[in-house]
C-alpha cells in the first residue's frame, strides 16, 4: 500500500510542524533536483518509481475519501474521452451522452440510469470533489475546535490559508507552461488551443491568460485556453477561502449554534446566492463536523439523528440509490425546458429554486452528499474506495485532473483518428492536419454507443500513458509543490516560533 499522499485538491495538515529541523530548500525540491553523480538514478527514479521505497502506513480513517477522489478523477477522465471521441464524427452523439435514456426516442445503454454515471460521470465527480475537499479542509481544524485548542486552531488556519494558493495554482501553471512549450518544441500541434506564431508570443499569452486565471477575485470567465478542464480550480479555491473563514469565525460558537450556521449557509449559497460550489463546500465541513462529533461519546449530536440509528441500514441504501440516480442528471444544456424534454425530469425539474442558473448544480448538490455521507456506512463499498487501485487513483488524482485534457487533445485526437473517428468538426486547415491520421487503422464502430471496439482500443494506450504521465507529474511537480509551500510557510515564521511571547529576546527577534 502507498504511503499516503496529498491528493486532488487536498491538504489536510496545517504545514507548522516546529519539530523539522532541515529548511533548506534542496531538501524541498529533492525528487525534483538530482543530487550530484546521481542524475541517472534520478532520471530512472522519474521514468519509472522503485515501488520497494514505498513505506507501508497503517490507513487513515478518511482514507475512502482519497479513493473515491481518485476513482471521481478516473471519471472525469472517461466522460471527456467519450464525449471527444464521439463528438468528432457527430455532435448529435455526444448530446446524446448528456441526455436521459429515452431522450428524443434515444434508448442506449450508456444512458440508462445509474450506469450513465460510468460514461458521462464527469459533472457528479467535479461535485464529489467540493464535498470532499470541504470535508477534508475542515477536519483538523474541527477536531482542535472540539477539543477547545483555539491556539493550534489559529495556527492551522493561518498555514492551511497561507499555502492554499501553492497548493492549486503552480501545478496549473508548471502543467500548462510544459504543454505549450512542448507544441514549440516538437510541433505537436493540437485541436484544441491554437499556437502562436512565436514561442515569445506564447510565453506572453500565456503569462497573460494565467496571471487573470489565479486572481481569486476575478470577474467574468475563469477559462484558460491552455486547459479548458481547469476552470474548477478557482471555484475551488474560492471555496476553500469559505471553509477557512467559517472555521474561523464559528470557532466560538456553541456546537448547536455552529451547525445550524454551517446548515444557514450552506441554504444561502444553494438557494438565495447562485454559489452552488460554496454550498458543496459547506456541507462537506457540516458531515466533516457531525462525524468528529459522533466519534466523541460527550460531545453534543442532534437527537433526531440519533433516533434514526436503528433504521440507519436501510436509510443509507435508500440514500445511495438516490444519490446515484440524480448524479445522472441531464447535461447537454442549462435550459430548464431542456431538462424537462428528459424522461424522468419533468417533476423533479420543479424542484429547482430561482437562484441556480445551471439546473444540474442544484440536483449534483444532493446527489453528492448523499454519495459521501453513505460510503463510510457501506463496509464492501468503502472496502473498495481503499483498495490499493483507488488508493493509486488517489494519489494521482490532482495530476490525473491537470494532464488528461493535453494528452487527449494531442495523442488522443491521433489515435481516435487512426481507428475511424474522423473530424467532421472544424476548419478545412484543422481537419486537414490531421488527413494522414485519418483512418490509419479502422476498426469496428457497432455495438453499444461508449463501448465500440473503435473507441476502446485506443486506450490500450491512452490510459496507462495517461497514468505514467500523471505519476510522474505527482512525483516529480505536485508532492514537491506541497513541501514547498510548507517550507514557504515556515520560513514566514522567521524561527521565533518556539520561543514564549514573553521572552524579551522572542520580541526582539520579532521586532
Amino acid at each position: 500500500m502507498h504511503s499516503r499522499r496529498e491528493g486532488l485538491l487536498d491538504g489536510t495538515g496545517d504545514g507548522a510542524d516546529r519539530t523539522t529541523s532541515s529548511w533548506g530548500l534542496d531538501n524541498v525540491m529533492a525528487p525534483v533536483i538530482p543530487t550530484k553523480g546521481g542524475f541517472f538514478r534520478w532520471l530512472r527514479h522519474v521514468v519509472w518509481p522503485s515501488t520497494s521505497s514505498d513505506v507501508a502506513k497503517p490507513m487513515r480513517p478518511t482514507a475512502y475519501l482519497d479513493g473515491l477522489r481518485g476513482f471521481a478523477a478516473f471519471l472525469v477522465y472517461i466522460h471527456h474521452h467519450q464525449l471527444w471521441a464521439h463528438g468528432t464524427i457527430n455532435y448529435h452523439q455526444a448530446v446524446i451522452f448528456e441526455n436521459a435514456f429515452g431522450w428524443q426516442g434515444h434508448y442506449n445503454f450508456s444512458t440508462f440510469v445509474i450506469i450513465r454515471n460510468f460514461f458521462t460521470g464527469g459533472h457528479i465527480a467535479v461535485a464529489l470533489f467540493y464535498v470532499i475537499s470541504g470535508y477534508v479542509l475542515s477536519t483538523k481544524a474541527l477536531s482542535l475546535l472540539h477539543s477547545g485548542d483555539l491556539v493550534k486552531l489559529g495556527d492551522s488556519l493561518a498555514s492551511s490559508f497561507f499555502r492554499r494558493w501553492f497548493r492549486l495554482y503552480i501545478p496549473c501553471m508548471m502543467t500548462t507552461f510544459i504543454y505549450i512549450t512542448s507544441w514549440h518544441a516538437i510541433g505537436y500541434w493540437n485541436f484544441a488551443a491554437k499556437a502562436k506564431d512565436t514561442y515569445g508570443e506564447e510565453v506572453w499569452n500565456w503569462y497573460v491568460e494565467f496571471k487573470n486565471f489565479s486572481f481569486l477575485f476575478k470577474e467574468g470567465p475563469i477559462w484558460v485556453s491552455y486547459n479548458t478542464h481547469l476552470w474548477s480550480i478557482p471555484l475551488e479555491m474560492r471555496g476553500s477561502m469559505i471553509i477557512f473563514m467559517a472555521c474561523l469565525a464559528l470557532s466560538r460558537a456553541t456546537t448547536k449554534a455552529r451547525l445550524l450556521c454551517e446548515l444557514v449557509l450552506a441554504y444561502y449559497f444553494l438557494y438565495i446566492a447562485d454559489g452552488y460550489y460554496c454550498a458543496l463546500f459547506m456541507t462537506g465541513m457540516l458531515q466533516c463536523d457531525l462525524d468528529g462529533l459522533a466519534r466523541r461519546p460527550d460531545g453534543y449530536f442532534p437527537r433526531f439523528l440519533r433516533r434514526l440509528e436503528p433504521y440507519k441500514s436501510t436509510i443509507y441504501y435508500i440514500l445511495f440509490v438516490a444519490g446515484l440516480c440524480l448524479a445522472g442528471v441531464p447535461s447537454a444544456t442549462a435550459e430548464v425546458k431542456d431538462l424537462r424534454a428528459n424522461p424522468g425530469w419533468y417533476w423533479l425539474s420543479y424542484l429547482k429554486p430561482q437562484a441556480v442558473f445551471d439546473p444540474k448544480w442544484f440536483y449534483l448538490f444532493f446527489a453528492s452528499n448523499m454519495i459521501v455521507a453513505c460510503i463510510p456506512r457501506m463496509r464492501w463499498l468503502k472496502r473498495f474506495f481503499e483498495s490499493r487501485f483507488c488508493q493509486f487513483l488517489g494519489r494521482i488524482s490532482f495530476s490525473l485532473y491537470l494532464v488528461h485534457g493535453p494528452i487527449l487533445a494531442t495523442l488522443g485526437d491521433r489515435l481516435y483518428h487512426a481507428t475511424g473517428y474522423v473530424r467532421t468538426i472544424g476548419t478545412p486547415e484543422e481537419i486537414a492536419e490531421l488527413a494522414n491520421w485519418a483512418n490509419a487503422f479502422p476498426l469496428p464502430m457497432g455495438g453499444p454507443m461508449g463501448l465500440e471496439l473503435s473507441f476502446l482500443a485506443p486506450h490500450i494506450i491512452l490510459l496507462p500513458f495517461t497514468f505514467w504521465v500523471a505519476d510522474i507529474i505527482t512525483r516529480t511537480v505536485d508532492e514537491p509543490v506541497v513541501r514547498f509551500a510548507q517550507w514557504m510557510f515556515r520560513r514566514t515564521l522567521g524561527g521565533a516560533q518556539d520561543s514564549k511571547p514573553e521572552d524579551p529576546v522572542a520580541l526582539m527577534r520579532l521586532a
